[in-house]
């Protein structure tokens, strides 16, 4: 019977970003017999619905913001709130292990488990390691990385480094089936997306793009496209004006099978997007979120770009001109988006749940992690 071997509690930020990959590795415990708690914010009762724990426990959290000691005394303060009621929690749940998938609402519970002396793991999906990992860091038993070399893990804690790769949901390695490139003047399906969050850059240059392809080409078109609720009137009417049947939404929770069916797809290239994209074998061209702390984006797109599984463009450089011209050569040349695809799929990792759920069950019944797993560099 499911649960019999006692309860995993995992916690992470409320984005699809963070709340993916815990899913898949929750799918994989429950399947094993265990029983699994999430804690997250507000932000993650968007996905609790489809979330498989048996409860979510919201705690409080925040983010540093500015430099002033006034921001930092509020941080902290919060902060000490999220931990003393996750200190209670964890007290009344007696989980096992507590897993940790980044976001500042994985702070409280870790910390809180650390000092209960629970057995504590941290997943980083990224190719740099994220703030809030990086705060937790010294106080866990290990931390899973997705990639081999991972940027400001640091070397003190080096050594809990274990090579999980980033986990993807069930959902996604189901809808990994070959890829099918389109026909020649025949359909071309391309899929536009942001992130669980949405893009605003997406819904100001690729109306405009489309506008600029001739018309041979944009009758071949079935567009896919996320927009923010406030972006949506506006891009509906530019598709509109230029006679342009595109199917726009806000957020699509079978992105998946959306993946699957498009010939590119255009995104920004967070982990879970990256990784999904790996595992499912579609081609993507990558635009990184710009101005981010960490360059995390951009070392994720560089990294499948680099294994020719898609192409990097900085946003920058994505302009209504420069993705037109991008479109039309993928539209005309079909090979390339064949030999993306190959790509792609050769580094996706559909066991990195699997992988990862190994670990955690060794920390949970006390055994050594497997030594073939260690070996991610900081």
């Amino acid at each position: 019977m499911s649960g019999e071997k006692g309860l995993i509690l995992l916690s992470a930020g409320g984005t699809g970003g963070h709340l993916f990959p815990a899913q898949a590795l929750a799918e994989v415990l429950i399947s094993r017999g265990w029983r699994v708690d999430l804690v997250t914010d507000e932000r993650g009762d968007r996905y609790g619905g489809k979330f498989p724990a048996q409860e979510m426990h919201i705690i409080p959290a925040t983010t540093v913001r500015g430099g002033n000691i006034l921001s930092y005394a509020k941080t902290a303060f919060v902060l000490g709130i999220g931990v003393m009621r996750a200190w209670f929690l964890i007290s009344r749940l007696k989980p096992r292990v507590v897993v940790g998938f980044g976001g500042y609402p994985t702070v409280s519970p870790v910390i809180a488990a650390s000092l209960r002396g629970v057995r504590t793991i941290i997943h980083d999906q990224n190719a740099v390691m994220g703030r809030a990992n990086r705060m937790l860091a010294d106080r866990v038993d290990a931390v899973a990385t997705s990639f081999p070399k991972v940027h400001m893990l640091g070397e003190k804690n080096a050594h809990k480094a274990v090579r999980t790769g980033a986990p993807v949901r069930a959902a996604v390695v189901e809808a990994a089936t070959p890829y099918d490139p389109p026909e020649a003047g025949g359909e071309f399906r391309l899929l536009v997306f942001g992130g669980s969050q949405g893009a605003r850059i997406f819904s100001d240059v690729v109306p405009g793009a489309i506008a600029r392809l001739d018309e041979a080409h944009r009758n071949r078109l079935r567009l896919v496209q996320q927009c923010r609720e406030e972006d949506m009137e506006r891009v509906r009417f530019g598709y509109e004006a230029i006679g342009v049947n595109a199917e726009l939404a806000p957020f699509f929770p079978d992105l998946p099978k959306r993946i699957a069916d498009a010939h590119l797809v255009v995104s920004r290239s967070g982990a879970s997007t990256v990784a999904e994209l790996a595992v499912i074998g579609r081609p993507g061209m990558l635009v990184p979120l710009p101005h981010a702390i960490d360059n995390d984006q951009l070392l994720n797109a560089t990294a499948l770009a680099q294994a020719k599984g898609g192409w990097l463009m900085p946003q920058p450089a994505f302009t209504p001109h420069r993705f037109a011209e991008e479109l039309t050569s993928r539209m005309d040349h079909p090979e390339m988006l064949s030999v993306a695809a190959e790509a792609a799929r050769k580094v996706g990792n559909p066991h990195a749940a699997d992988t990862l759920a190994d670990v955690v069950e060794a920390l949970a019944e006390g055994r050594e992690i497997p030594p073939e797993l260690k070996g991610a560099t900081a």
